[in-house]
């Protein structure tokens, strides 16, 4: 990289580095007050934010990228509106600073607690998401942090504009200036001179598919908290109610093609395959969803009336593939312990599901599955902060140090041990 886009990136993290200790002592009044205010200017900004998304849009279309691509990163009024509301959201949730969770006098009469305490800077880099911007932005202002803000190229007018308008309004309600941050720059040698900060930028959180991830953790010195990609599964017990199963399927697979959250392989026991793809086959060949099938799945498929341009053989790595398109994988079992072995070897331990009317087989799902979020009875899709109750999120951890699953308030917290005494030494 050059020594102009490491003086600049620098620059920034030090400005965000001031702003942190500034926003550390900030009243949760204050930081709430911030937040409205960011979501009243999205608002009347929304037709700016839509105009620059829509330069995105022309030049991502020119460029042929996909369709699943293009809906992460179309806006519209209501997306900005969305926007807002998670703002909002946030500002009713309780304040994530100055929690105790431990308190106790010890041996010497010295009083201790453990309180909950900002991270200090958080670096996210994400891809074409710009409603990423504002959540990003949000979620490390309510929980007293100053962020630094990385988009992807494809969405470069469309960060820039909601970066700017986010970070205009928070200082304009009293936020210190750099507590929001954007790097606008399409170098990308930028991200690397982010990735070099250790000492000014706390900890980097990269959101995106698994070639950004892998290279945020092998190059970054500065902690690394992956969101990672989401090859997730719906496994359907021979015990399952076929018409649930079906339901489930469909919506884990088909709500959004291009989430990380939607199922990519459903997997099905055995003597039950004929039953289940009778009723699954033909919704997802309505919506035209290519199924890649084993051997004994393909058939059944082909018997359910799949069309056969629909139904193809699959090969070893369509078992490791996160799709994010009308395409999923299907495989026959002999039972839990064969879906959770195959869950275990290719999932990214993102969400997984069984659908089953035995207790014995849905508690074993859920001791062995190696993932953030194992459901039973219901579909992946609800792997979000916002259906958990978390308000908006960065991403899903599937990591296990630190934080795991949808990626809120808390996990951007620390904390510190505060010892009160009156007068003690120790000998």
């Amino acid at each position: 990289m050059d020594d102009a886009t490491m003086r600049s990136v620098t620059a920034l993290a030090e400005a965000a580095a001031a702003a942190s200790a500034e926003l550390a002592l900030a009243t949760a009044e204050a930081r709430n007050g911030a937040l409205q205010a960011m979501a009243v200017a999205l608002r009347a900004e929304a037709a700016c934010i839509v105009e620059a998304n829509g330069r995105d849009m022309e030049a991502a279309r020119a460029a042929g990228t996909s369709e699943a691509i293009l809906d992460r990163l179309m806006l519209d009024v209501a997306r900005v509106e969305d926007m807002a509301s998670a703002l909002e959201d946030l500002m009713r949730l309780p304040d994530p600073l100055g929690c105790v969770d431990m308190q106790r006098e010890l041996y010497n009469g010295i009083e201790l607690t453990r309180v909950s305490v900002p991270l200090g800077v958080v670096a996210v880099v994400y891809e074409a998401r710009p409603n990423v911007t504002a959540d990003a932005a949000g979620i490390c202002l309510k929980s007293g942090n100053a962020c630094i803000l990385r988009g992807g190229s494809l969405a470069q007018h469309s960060n820039e504009a909601i970066a700017r308008v986010l970070a205009d309004a928070a200082v304009s309600s009293g936020m210190p200036h750099g507590c929001i941050c954007a790097i606008t720059t399409t170098d990308r040698s930028a991200t690397d001179a982010l990735m070099q900060l250790h000492g000014l930028v706390d900890v980097l959180i990269p959101r995106g598919g698994a070639g950004l991830i892998r290279h945020c953790i092998e190059h970054s010195r500065v902690p690394v908290i992956e969101t990672g990609t989401g090859n997730c599964h719906v496994y359907v017990q021979a015990s399952a109610d076929m018409a649930m199963a079906r339901d489930i399927v469909v919506n884990a697979k088909c709500r959004r093609y291009g989430v990380c959250n939607a199922a990519e392989t459903l997997l099905v026991d055995e003597p039950v395959a004929d039953e289940l793809l009778a009723q699954v086959v033909p919704e997802l060949a309505s919506r035209g969803v290519v199924m890649h099938a084993d051997e004994r799945a393909r058939e059944a498929a082909l018997r359910a009336g799949a069309p056969s341009a629909l139904v193809v053989a699959a090969g070893e790595h369509d078992w490791e593939t996160e799709y994010l398109a009308p395409e999923i994988a299907i495989k026959c079992v002999s039972g839990v312990t064969e879906a959770v072995a195959h869950i275990n070897r290719y999932g990214t331990h993102h969400s997984e599901a069984i659908v089953t009317s035995d207790a014995e087989a849905a508690n074993y799902f859920v001791r062995a599955v190696d993932a953030a979020a194992v459901y039973v009875n219901a579909s992946t899709a609800f792997t979000d902060g916002g259906q958990f109750g978390l308000g908006a999120e960065i991403g899903i951890s599937t990591q296990k140090l630190h934080a795991r699953g949808p990626f809120a308030l808390d996990a951007l917290t620390s904390y510190k041990y505060v010892l009160r005494g009156d007068g003690q030494v120790r000998s």
